[in-house]
């Protein structure tokens, strides 16, 4: 029986947040630390993952930092293993890192293909089946992979990218198919337009910013905080039915038509 006053409630779960240091994975350390859960902190960025730990300390919440690189596999699997021998479990993991190299298909240079598969595809493989391995042996856990409205949706100069988060969502199912007998649940969040470091680009560019704003039904963008509701949904119990699948958190981005309002 589910115990509905304690549905979102991640007391004595420990939860990996990788991509900590900063906007989506900073904000989901926060929330899934509110929430109850020991928040580990990880990034490639030490500094900002201890930042974002502390601060969460600050808010009386317990969080601990991390140093990690996604796209090595032998720091992946030694990391996670330290977590698992120091902590004895291993509860949820938020998984965010992501790049892109905004051009042309046609103008893209190998080397820059391999750069974003490399870390949006390979990175997040190699964290989801080092945690996904732990996570089979205890029997329990939720894998929480982050795609995007990029998944269904493109526009030029934006094709790699896509193609990556496509990509993460078949190899969510797939895990999702292949864990759930082992009480693992894997799902996406597909987020719209989030106001990051990684869109500082558009923000600065006021037309370009504003568009984007007016081709969702809310009309604005998300701010980073916005995608914790979605992250501490999936990672407890209120989501214990929920595998494989798709949260988009995009304000209907990928619902709507959005470039013209009839008059009805």
């Amino acid at each position: 029986m589910q115990e509905f006053e304690k549905m979102f409630r991640l007391d004595g779960k420990v939860a990996l947040i990788v991509g900590a240091a900063s906007g989506i994975g900073r904000s989901a350390a926060r929330g899934l630390a509110a929430a109850g859960a020991l928040a580990l902190c990880a990034d490639l960025n030490a500094a900002g993952a201890e930042e974002s730990a502390a601060g969460i300390r600050a808010e009386g919440g317990h969080a601990e930092a991390l140093e990690l690189n996604v796209t090595d596999n032998a720091q992946v699997r030694s990391v996670v293993s330290e977590i698992q021998e120091k902590h004895g479990r291993l509860d949820v993991l938020v998984s965010t890192p992501a790049i892109n190299v905004r051009k042309p298909l046609l103008n893209y240079t190998g080397d820059e293909f391999d750069k974003v598969l490399r870390v949006n595809l390979k990175g997040n493989f190699l964290i989801a089946q080092a945690v996904g391995r732990v996570m089979s042996e205890q029997g329990s856990g939720s894998i929480i992979l982050f795609s995007s409205i990029r998944s269904v949706t493109v526009e030029p100069g934006q094709g790699v990218y896509a193609a990556t988060k496509a990509g993460l969502v078949q190899m969510a199912r797939a895990l999702a198919a292949e864990l759930g007998g082992r009480g693992v649940r894997v799902n996406c969040i597909a987020p719209g337009i989030v106001e990051t470091p990684l869109t500082q680009q558009i923000k600065s560019q006021p037309d370009w910013y504003n568009a984007y704003a007016n081709k969702n039904a809310l009309k604005r963008w998300a701010s980073a905080d916005e995608m914790a509701g979605p992250v501490v949904f999936l990672a407890s119990p209120a989501s214990s039915y929920v595998t494989g699948a798709v949260l988009f958190a995009d304000a209907g981005w990928t619902a709507i038509d959005g470039r013209f309002d009839p008059p009805v």
